[in-house]
């Protein structure tokens, strides 16, 4: 049997996403890789042979990533904070700009605190209360999810986060527009974090959203902000004196839901903050009385 050389395995795999318009074709083609040969990515400059079967398992998955089904759905996985995630149909795909949200909250917490409360609004996957108790063993954490799709992903991955050792999460159904959702934690919340549906209904999306998160998920109404203004009631509600919250937000939203936590009087200090590439990606805020 001939081997053949991973470098040029992975070119094509490259050539072919990019033909497709996927945004990252060489990271793709390496992920995807490593996927097949069961090795992290790193590792594949050490394989420089491998066997047709290997080929042909990596050129089955580019064709699926070809269709712009999600590299998450193909691999089955996602990350964040540390945290392997299973993600498929039925939950949104974490994003890698949302870490930004997670290193600033937890950034906020007092380290000399016994058991800081923390709150993780529209969980989705559970990816990031999980991370937050991944990092922080001695918090507690909290997290609430009112798609029922999405909440059995959550419960997966909370069960399997459990299993490897993490802090319990305590996981929640419920609507965050609920007027009373949480409110046995009213005041007692050291933070607040909150990945929403925030795109603009008219907003065109990639394939890889359109047809495969959750619509529920992605987008708030015709501003975007239907979920997000709730939200900022919820903190308010839910937030001790000094607490914080941060919301990620549409890059077209750097104003507006800054603005939004701060017409809150119990809110000071409203700011927002960029992603890696500078866009306006998530807004923070903190409880003063």
């Amino acid at each position: 049997m001939t081997r053949h050389p991973l470098r040029l395995a992975i070119l094509e795999a490259e050539r072919m996403l990019a033909a497709a318009g996927v945004d990252s074709p060489r990271v793709d083609a390496e992920l995807l890789a490593a996927h097949v040969l069961g090795v992290e990515r790193s590792r594949l400059p050490l394989i420089p042979l491998v066997d047709p079967p290997v080929v042909d398992a990596l050129h089955k998955v580019v064709r699926q990533r070809t269709k712009r089904i999600p590299l998450q759905h193909i691999t089955g996985r996602s990350h964040l904070g540390g945290v392997d995630l299973e993600v498929g149909p039925g939950v949104f795909v974490p994003r890698p700009e949302t870490e930004l949200m997670l290193e600033w909250g937890l950034s906020t917490l007092d380290p000399s605190a016994a058991a800081p409360v923390v709150v993780d609004l529209c969980t989705g996957s559970g990816a990031l209360a999980l991370a937050v108790a991944h990092r922080l063993p001695r918090a507690s954490v909290h997290a609430i999810e009112r798609d029922h799709s999405a909440l059995a992903w959550a419960r997966r991955n909370a069960e399997i986060r459990t299993a490897a050792g993490d802090t319990p999460i305590t996981l929640h159904a419920g609507d965050v527009t609920a007027p009373d959702v949480l409110s046995d934690l009213d005041g007692q919340v050291d933070l607040v974090l909150c990945n929403p549906p925030y795109v603009p209904d008219a907003t065109e999306v990639q394939p890889e959203v359109a047809d495969h998160d959750p619509r529920q998920a992605v987008f708030g109404g015709p501003d975007g902000l239907d979920v997000i203004r709730h939200v900022v009631g919820l903190a308010a509600r839910l937030l001790k004196p000094g607490g914080h919250v941060a919301i990620e937000h549409d890059d077209t939203q750097g104003e507006s839901v800054p603005a939004l936590l701060a017409a809150r009087r119990l809110f000071t200090d409203a700011t927002d903050h960029p992603d890696l590439a500078g866009r306006p990606r998530f807004a923070t805020a903190r409880r003063v009385w």
